[in-house]
């Protein structure tokens, strides 16, 4: 019983809503369905257990496909529990869909948090961004491609900028010019054909600088849809520009097991995380 109502608890301790990116009409839309509408899910934590850290979600799929649960909602819980918001990003995707479209959205959910960051409780220096798989590649594409915001933009949301303040890149698409690429990814977001100049500048090992924020990277050696030299090269690419990282490589483990809450070792690489928040100082 006693165990049930630790779990009501966090299930009560975060407000959740669900809230379009683009209000007043999404920029390009194909059309007026649902995949043309992208969305942010909030999980507020409540102020008293709040850490003032928040974190933007964008799960995985190959960018077709969304993995809304266990890179996501799942994601998000889990954060709340350790006293961080959470915002799980539903964004557009391939193929009806390519580059910038999903930038954007990433960059306009960050954009969201940060100008609201006061009423909701968190740190405007302290909002990040998790992504798992082609997820992972828009974040890290979000930490190597961003703003200062547009201050003379009638929208306010617009006006802040997007670059986030550190990032956690879970067993991450990050390569499209070396051996390692995820070919479905690739395609999906830049279609069949796309210009080369464009390709390596969405090869994010090639565009870290020292602005680059702080990461964490998971990989798995087991993991043969993205190979872990994804991992591998934005690491050594982030060391170069001296940029803080922490890379943690487990043996087994295949591709998209999110937090694996269940694996007698991959399990442990959630707590490792929570080290590494500790580490940055984005914990209480």
């Amino acid at each position: 019983m006693r165990f049930l109502l630790i779990c009501l608890a966090w299930s009560l301790s975060a407000q959740t809503r669900t809230e379009l990116l683009y209000p007043k009409g999404t920029p390009g839309a194909a059309g007026q369905e649902e995949v043309d509408k992208p969305t942010l899910a909030y999980y507020v934590v409540d102020p008293a257990r709040s850490s003032g850290t928040a974190i933007v979600v964008c799960p995985g799929g190959g960018y077709r496909g969304l993995a809304m649960d266990h890179e996501g909602k799942q994601i998000a819980e889990w954060l709340n529990k350790q006293g961080i918001s959470a915002f799980v990003l539903k964004y557009r995707l391939g193929p009806r869909y390519h580059h910038p479209a999903m930038l954007n959205d990433a960059q306009r959910a960050i954009r969201m948090v940060r100008s609201d960051a006061a009423k909701l409780g968190v740190a405007a220096d302290r909002i990040g961004i998790w992504g798992f798989s082609a997820g992972g590649h828009l974040a890290s594409t979000a930490s190597t491609h961003f703003d200062d915001g547009q201050p003379s933009s009638q929208d306010p949301v617009e006006r802040v900028g997007s670059r986030p303040d550190f990032a956690i890149l879970a067993y991450p698409v990050i390569s499209f010019t070396t051996d390692y690429v995820h070919k479905g990814s690739r395609t999906n977001l830049l279609g069949d054909n796309p210009d080369p100049q464009l390709v390596r500048s969405l090869s994010n090992e090639l565009q870290v600088t020292p602005r680059t924020p702080p990461t964490f990277l998971f990989h798995t050696n087991e993991d043969t849809g993205v190979p872990a030299e994804n991992s591998i090269l934005y690491y050594l690419a982030l060391r170069k520009a001296g940029v803080p990282a922490e890379m943690h490589i487990y043996e087994p483990g295949k591709h998209g097991v999110g937090l694996a809450p269940t694996h007698p070792v991959l399990s442990s690489w959630g707590p490792r995380l929570s080290d590494w928040f500790k580490t940055r100082g984005l914990l209480k």
